[in-house]
């Protein structure tokens, strides 16, 4: 009995003196970002029945030879979230990890603690690079320069809102150019709105149109009321000139005719189309009532629209809340150029723990995957929250009671080691 007691107060010792150190390590962790705690389970080491008169019943008893670790769990709980001031700090709400691109293979984490590095690489504070899937989106544009140097800028080929996850496997370090250019895209419609009236005044409206070369030029139309006029209507001619904003060069000028009906219902127009410095644009003047208009009320300033796109340059890129990299042009206008994927395991817990924060697949864990919606297209399956991060999951008070408790079981451990061996001592005494 000596010799068990020996046995149950050091494995007593060693199984608690684990329990301590994991829970120390998870409160030493308590503000780590992403930081996932572990729980210690402990189990009977061996176990011996003690039979006695009533052996049948439920009174048996047994004696043991102490306790050992059965294995340590990750905390799958997830961490409380905080505000951060950077847009490419992100938070997963809910399952799911990022995937970060390790020495040979991938490393999952929850740490979304990224950054654009100086190359505007996506990366980890410590330069793991975060790994997602390319729009694919951008082309190079590289020119020679005066001095012998290459510009090695690219050009946006596609305006994209959103990008498709592709199949598990083919995920890729998300890389992006440090110059990009939003490359101009020239009017081709200019729409016209607004009341010219009844009155023989000249009625002057005017539009912005881009030509292709990335130039801002002026649409003026001037409406005149015909002199002979044909009842019940109203006929009016109309003059188009296309110019430079400063009015010095006129690229193009046409003439036309627009006729109304006696409501005032734009009902024909000979004006089609008109030369913007090599680029055809068409003229819509609405019908009946969605356009041009002339009623015998106050004429108005009329407005218009235009499509086309003045060209720009890249501001930078952002993050927004469907893990999507946004690039951000001079002109206003944006378009997605990555986005980052979220990976999911079979089983969590089975992933092997490389830092408090960061994890590797194992074959416990199973292989890495992407939730797939009803049509089984990949899809990230949960929310991502910028200008925010998770915290540790693992609570200061659980650790602090966990720490007394296992403190205790260890003096309680320690107090059977120095019994047995006083009861040892006491029976190799009594034998002399």
């Amino acid at each position: 009995m000596m010799t068990q007691a020996f046995y149950s107060g050091i494995s007593g010792l060693k199984s608690n003196s684990f329990g301590i150190d994991a829970v120390t390590d998870n409160i030493a962790n308590i503000n780590t970002v992403g930081f996932r705690g572990y729980r210690t389970e402990f189990s009977n080491m061996f176990e011996e029945m003690i039979h006695t008169q009533s052996g049948g019943t439920s009174v048996n008893s047994s004696v043991g030879v102490g306790v050992g670790v059965q294995t340590s769990t990750m905390i799958t709980s997830n961490g409380s979230l905080f505000l951060s001031n950077r847009n490419t700090d992100l938070a997963i709400d809910g399952d799911g990890w990022f995937g970060v691109q390790g020495e040979g293979r991938p490393v999952y984490t929850r740490d979304g603690a990224f950054n654009f590095d100086a190359d505007d690489d996506l990366v980890t504070v410590d330069g793991f690079h975060v790994l997602g899937f390319m729009g694919n989106n951008f082309q190079p544009d590289f020119k020679t320069l005066p001095d012998g140097t290459v510009d090695k800028n690219y050009v946006l080929t596609e305006t994209l809102d959103e990008i498709k996850l592709g199949e598990i496997g083919t995920q890729e370090k998300l890389r992006f150019p440090k110059t990009l250019t939003y490359p101009p895209v020239p009017t081709s419609t200019a729409k016209f709105f607004g009341n010219i009236g009844t009155d023989p005044i000249v009625r002057s409206l005017g539009a912005s149109v881009i030509d292709s070369n990335n130039t801002k030029n002026t649409l003026r139309l001037e409406f005149t009321k015909n002199t002979v006029q044909n009842p019940p209507g109203s006929q009016w001619s109309v003059v188009a000139t296309t110019q430079t904003s400063d009015g010095k060069t006129v690229y193009d000028t046409k003439k036309g005719s627009v006729e109304f009906d006696a409501t005032g219902a734009l009902i024909s127009t000979s004006l089609t189309s008109i030369d913007n410095n090599g680029v055809s644009v068409a003229i819509d003047l609405g019908r009946e009532y969605s356009g041009i208009i002339s009623v015998n009320r106050p004429a108005d300033t009329g407005s218009s629209l235009t499509d086309g796109t003045i060209g720009g340059d890249l501001q930078g890129y952002a993050i927004n809340q469907n893990a999507e990299v946004i690039a951000t042009f001079t002109n206003g206008r944006q378009s997605s150029v990555g986005k980052i994927a979220i990976f999911h395991f079979q089983n969590d817990q089975g992933l092997e723990r490389l830092t408090g924060s960061r994890f590797r697949e194992s074959p416990n864990s199973g292989e890495a995957l992407f939730f797939k919606d009803e049509n089984g297209n990949p899809v990230n399956g949960t929310t991502v929250v910028n200008f925010k991060l998770e915290n540790s999951n693992y609570a200061m008070t659980e650790g602090l009671t966990e720490l007394i408790i296992l403190q205790r079981a260890y003096d309680a451990s320690s107090k059977l080691v120095t019994t047995a061996d006083q009861m040892m001592q006491k029976a190799l005494s009594m034998d002399a």
